[in-house]
């Protein structure tokens, strides 16, 4: 049998043709490949000689991120680093001193030793990028195929956004303006009554007001010249100011009325400067609004007139753990501060991953410095205490009380913590959070009312200042601080979202009491130099708002250099409960 040998013969001819072009151009593409290559401007995974099998660097990097890459969008994102810093020598050290040194150094240390090679890649292709520390991580701005060669590198854990976070802050009442009147005798006493429910004055009276207790606002920023806060700004000596180490700004662009980087103190809203004076403000006069007005403040803006991003909240907690000059320097952890106060928040559904800022509080806890956070305004649901840092376990989370009464706020965020499937049970405490009067941004002598979790943190932030000035053998030990603070507080009973407690989803442990926690975590270190007499029977007169819309920058001053705070040195541990150890996460 004979066979037809000319389709053979074509197709034998076609495909010769075939190999030979194919040949060819795969040669092209290689001599291509090594020219990007070697020219050093090539940003894709397989170009850098990286092992990459289907697309498996691709589960390193957040939705949050391929969503705004796509398209040839470039986008901001964080490379955290696989190797992470351990903390956890930092439990057995005795001193806040010795613990904030050794945090910061070692963390320092791990992101010096580990980001490098990064660094070095991201600079020799121009690529906009900041590093920090308290999470071993660098903030990139780049496209998707710069995200692709990152997530790639086995030295990198994973790639998360940095979404433009939209606060749903408080918003202000009627602004009322009060000249300054001293107090003298027989003058009415004005303390506001979200200050008197949790037995602030009660604890004025036997000589404590936050002595030697520094307290740190991370929020809007703060109006430093106010009437109620300059006396009690750390940069403030009574007659010229020192912002060195007191304030930073990690707002870089915008800044409203502050505009960007602030060199001083400026408040672009209303809600830092309101925050921070139901902690600590006090005018000396009859505006007593504040919980710990013996204790001093400092600042660091973390939100653009509400909006934040995990870089902002992240560069504002490196800021804390050793503040450094205005305009950058060499940091000081002994200027750290004792406290913060934290009414913000980072939504996953704005594309805040769970864990983004976790790393970040921790080594605020292991460095001594208490994080109280806000538990959310997303209420009255349960399992709506969902954005960190409020999610958190090294999170102190507060819920909202309607003042003056053991009644929950109905917005006030409930637990069970789902999120990150802990099911952790939040918030820790409540204290009042519905109109509370504090300061406003508007002028030095203004005031107005507002309503929220926001609310309630400072009054938690202030009674810590109060509890470390009357017994000093809590101060900085921050599980014995919550463990006494916990056993001390008004039980409130819940069974809206579980297990009626103590503690429960709902109202915590319950609500603050600050002289039972004083009277109960030891005996009070006698002091009696106290700045506030009045007692927990004031009551706040009605008043009259009178609107204003008049914005007045605050003055500048010169600098001129200030005393650090005393180092408080902390005691033996009371028996906490349990906590996890500030580990390295992959």
């Amino acid at each position: 049998m004979i066979t037809n040998p000319k389709p053979t013969s074509s197709f034998t001819s076609w495909r010769r043709i075939f190999c030979s072009l194919f040949l060819g151009a795969a040669a092209v593409a290689l001599i291509a490949a090594v020219a990007s290559s070697d020219a050093g401007g090539s940003t894709s995974p397989k170009a850098l000689g990286q092992r990459v099998e289907d697309n498996a660097f691709h589960q390193k990097i957040a939705p949050w991120v391929m969503e705004h890459t796509a398209n040839g969008q470039h986008a901001q994102f964080f490379v955290v680093l696989a190797d992470q810093a351990d903390l956890s020598p930092a439990a057995s050290l005795q001193t806040k001193t010795a613990k904030g040194r050794f945090v910061y150094q070692t963390l320092l240390d791990k992101a010096q030793s580990t980001q490098g090679p990064i660094l070095q890649w991201l600079r020799e292709r121009n690529i906009e990028h900041q590093s920090f520390f308290s999470v071993n991580a660098i903030l990139v701005k780049g496209s998707r195929e710069v995200a692709d060669a990152l997530a790639a590198r086995p030295d990198v854990a994973r790639v998360e956004g940095n979404p433009i976070i939209h606060n749903n802050l408080p918003q202000p009442g009627p602004v009322e303006q009060f000249p300054l009147q001293f107090r003298g005798p027989g003058a009415p006493a004005t303390i506001e009554p979200g200050i008197t429910y949790t037995h602030a004055p009660d604890v004025w009276a036997l000589g404590f007001t936050g002595q030697d207790i520094v307290v740190a606002s991370a929020d809007t920023g703060v109006r430093w010249t106010h009437n109620a806060l300059k006396p009690h700004y750390r940069g403030w000596d009574g007659v010229t100011a020192d912002h060195d180490y007191n304030w930073h700004d990690s707002i870089h662009s915008g800044g409203g009325v502050c505009g960007p980087d602030s060199p001083e103190p400026c408040d672009d809203f209303f809600h830092g400067s309101h925050t921070t004076g139901t902690a600590i403000g006090d005018d000396g006069g009859t505006n007593q609004i504040g919980m710990a007005p013996g204790a001093k403040w400092i600042g660091c803006r973390n939100m653009d007139q509400g909006n934040g991003t995990p870089a902002t909240y992240i560069e504002c907690m490196d800021f804390f753990l050793a503040p450094y000059p205005v305009g950058g320097g060499q940091g000081d952890p002994t200027k750290a501060p004792d406290v913060t106060i934290n009414s913000w928040g980072c939504p996953p559904s704005e594309g805040c991953s769970a864990n983004t800022l976790q790393a970040a509080v921790e080594a605020q806890r292991a460095a001594g410095i208490m994080m109280v956070v806000a538990a959310g305004n997303a209420g009255s649901s349960c399992s709506t205490v969902v954005d960190p840092p409020g999610i958190y376990d090294a999170s102190y989370s507060i819920g909202a009380l309607n003042t003056g009464t053991d009644t929950i706020a109905g917005f006030s965020s409930r637990g069970p913590v789902t999120i990150d499937g802990s099911g952790r049970i939040k918030p820790d405490i409540s204290a009042p959070g519905t109109n509370t009067r504090s300061c406003d941004n508007s002028a030095d002598n203004a005031y107005t009312t507002a309503s929220g979790t926001s609310m309630a943190t400072p009054h938690i932030s202030g009674a810590v200042a109060l509890l470390w000035s009357a017994n000093p053998t809590l101060q900085n030990d921050i599980d014995a601080t919550e463990t006494t603070l916990n056993n001390s507080a008004h039980f409130i009973s819940s069974t809206q979202c579980g297990d009626a407690g103590p503690p429960n989803n709902v109202f915590g442990w319950g609500r603050i009491d600050i002289l039972a926690a004083v009277q109960g975590g030891g005996t009070p270190t006698p002091t009696p130099t106290a700045s506030a007499t009045a007692t927990a029977t004031a009551t706040v007169p009605p008043v009259t708002p009178t609107p204003t819309a008049t914005q007045t920058p605050p003055p500048s001053a010169t600098p001129t250099p200030s005393s650090p705070p005393q180092s408080p040195t902390p005691p033996p541990r009371a028996t906490p409960r349990p906590r996890p150890t500030p580990h390295p996460r992959p």
